[in-house]
């Protein structure tokens, strides 16, 4: 299946009303974080039909081509049939197998390539943690073809993400560790977090406050609290609130007052 098939199949589905209410909904309007992107007014749910159709047919290149389209939804789209190929090849019987790991490689090569056209915080949200946070925790032959779980050269492609000047990438590279915590691991999200303390945009603070949020539920709330009590008094007042969300009404007022 080509992109221009997935994409043309995708203009039929447009919704006018359902298009207004996303341009709002994203921030589309001059000045926005979204400003500039077009919407077909298309709802997540009938964008995964598409993919549950086409994920089986459609190669790798053609994906890659979905991520330049104007189009938000098609985009996503792509990043969705990307994270299902991923998948595909992530299943417990396929990690170490070598044909599977260099699919793996090849779809997050492609990913971390046009992570630029992942330019809304959905987009990222949707694609991240599945494609590039499960990659941290399975085997991979990158960058030398050496089979491996490779840490030091995981940990570079994520400070290359938190030293970007690109938003979106940043958001990528912090959104991602959403899944190491959900193995139990808060390394990324504590590396990254200290990186973008002092993000001064608020969907990075926002980022940075919902995974040590997650890391708290998942890890530890003794860590959590560690954290704060050496940046509390530091971190944007929007982070501090998302990371304190799930604790007791009176430990939030405590950790508000820092």
């Amino acid at each position: 299946m080509t992109a221009r098939e997935i994409e043309d199949y995708m203009l039929t589905l447009g919704d006018d009303g359902q298009r207004r209410v996303l341009e709002r909904f994203f921030k589309t309007a001059p000045g926005e974080y979204g400003h500039g992107d077009r919407f077909l007014g298309i709802r997540v749910p009938q964008t995964r039909q598409v993919v549950k159709a086409a994920c089986r047919v459609t190669p790798l290149d053609e994906m890659e081509k979905l991520l330049h389209s104007p189009w938000h939804e098609v985009r996503l789209c792509g990043l969705l049939l990307m994270v299902a190929m991923f998948e595909d090849n992530a299943k417990k019987r396929l990690l170490n197998d070598t044909a599977a790991m260099g699919q793996r490689d090849r779809v997050l090569t492609t990913y971390l390539a046009n992570a630029t056209r992942a330019n809304n915080w959905d987009l990222v949200d949707l694609s991240a943690p599945k494609l590039l946070g499960t990659w941290l925790l399975v085997p991979t032959a990158l960058p030398d073809g050496t089979p491996g779980l490779n840490a030091d050269y995981k940990r570079q492609v994520m400070d290359r993400l938190a030293l970007s000047t690109c938003l979106w990438e940043q958001r990528i590279g912090m959104v991602c560790t959403w899944k190491t915590l959900q193995q139990g691991d808060p390394a990324y999200c504590l590396r990254y977090a200290e990186k973008h303390l002092h993000h001064p945009h608020d969907l990075m603070q926002k980022a940075v406050g919902w995974m040590l949020r997650e890391m708290g539920k998942r890890v530890s709330m003794d860590l959590l609290r560690q954290f704060l009590s050496l940046h509390a008094h530091e971190m944007p007042r929007t982070m501090l609130r998302y990371a304190i969300e799930k604790m007791s009404d009176s430990e939030r007022a405590s950790w508000m007052e820092y």
